[in-house]
């Protein structure tokens, strides 16, 4: 809100001279201009622009609480970036309303120009939003995926996620911010523990309190794989069964050498066949890629590949299961193939994305899944 100011600063003209023919008066600053005023995450930043007339003047940023009788000078400022200034004021409380002019000031003649009036900001009291729930990390060849529940969206002032590091020594780092409940560390490396936690912050730059810490340690292997959806970063999109782990299986979904690619839409996550591959139309629900000697008794997995059924309409995803796919190989033969999604989502961007393991069967037409790469 504007408010007119009436006698906060003179103007001040200063006469000199000694003879009584001639008089100088010292002209004085221009006046700022649009100033104006906002608050976030507890701080109040005044702004205004440079009247046509600057010449280089100083800047005094004055303040008072609406039930104070005087204002105070809070600040000097003489930086200012092309033709805006500011000033962040953080000794402000809440529930308070807080009133600012700003005035042009010329230290040499001692001068001084108000604003033609003040405006005025209130500060709002506010914890943020609660913590979000059910963190969780899933450790990738080369990052850590975290992905948490919507508890905290459910709050009326719910903006927006930032995402921690949480370091050896008790530091804190800010990996990036996200309004989804998804985000993909690319910097976490393998063979390295990276513990994180998530808070919510509100319209008002409110940040609520913390997550609980959960931790990921990526690793090099046929084990968390991820593609991108094609309408979002087409690139990493498409996919292609390789036969060892020098070959890189994610490549652009419109090459013609891809098995498929992922697309999601309003439905959901679809598994859309590149030209040389066809996949079973029915999805096996399992608990593993692989069951390996030492699992336990519930672990199912998908030991052998269907020999007929297979078409080459779009598939479906479902999280937590499996899907099996004939392909045409490298050598030109007939393999099967397999890929269990671990999960589906999205990541600080809002791409969509899907994290899987895959396995591959070197031998051309046997569809034992167990003998290959990634099994």
């Amino acid at each position: 809100m504007r408010r007119a100011l009436m006698g906060s600063v003179m103007m001040v003209l200063a006469l000199a001279g000694c003879d009584a023919d001639w008089i100088v008066v010292d002209e004085a600053p221009a006046a700022p201009r649009e100033l104006a005023v906002s608050y976030y995450a507890g701080v109040v930043t005044v702004t205004w622009e440079l009247a046509p007339a600057w010449d280089g003047e100083s800047f005094r940023v004055y303040s008072r609480r609406v039930t104070d009788s005087d204002y105070f000078l809070i600040a000097d400022v003489t930086n200012c970036v092309g033709s805006t200034c500011a000033y962040a004021d953080a000794n402000v409380a809440a529930g308070e309303t807080y009133e600012y002019y700003v005035s042009a000031y010329d230290y040499y003649n001692d001068l001084e120009t108000a604003t033609s009036y003040s405006v005025d900001v209130y500060v709002p009291s506010g914890s943020g939003p609660p913590s979000p729930n059910n963190l969780r990390v899933v450790a990738l060849d080369g990052a850590n995926y975290l992905t948490w529940g919507d508890a905290a969206r459910n709050s009326s002032d719910f903006a927006f996620y930032r995402v921690y590091q949480d370091a050896n020594g008790g530091a804190q780092y800010l990996l990036g911010e996200t309004d989804s409940e998804g985000f993909l560390d690319l910097l976490a490396a393998n063979g390295a523990t990276s513990w994180y936690y998530v808070s919510a912050v509100d319209g008002d730059g409110h940040e609520g309190s913390s997550s609980v810490l959960a931790e990921g340690t990526p690793r090099p292997d046929y084990h968390g794989e991820w593609l991108y959806d094609f309408f979002g970063q087409p690139g990493l999109s498409g996919f292609r069964f390789q036969q060892d782990e020098a070959s890189d299986p994610v490549m652009h979904g419109t090459s013609s050498d891809r098995h498929f690619r992922l697309e999601v839409d309003q439905v959901g996550w679809w598994l859309v066949l590149g030209p040389a591959a066809a996949v079973y139309p029915v999805a096996f629900e399992t608990t593993s890629l692989k069951c390996q000697v030492a699992a336990d008794s519930g672990c199912t997995d998908i030991e052998t590949a269907p020999t007929e059924g297979y078409v080459t309409s779009d598939q479906f995803l479902e999280s937590q299961r499996s899907y099996v796919l004939r392909v045409t190989g490298d050598d030109g033969a007939t393999h099967f193939g397999v890929l269990r999604i671990e999960m589906l989502g999205f990541d600080q961007d809002s791409d969509g994305l899907m994290i899987f393991d895959w396995a591959y069967q070197l031998q051309a037409g046997n569809p034992d899944l167990v003998a290959g790469v990634g099994g």
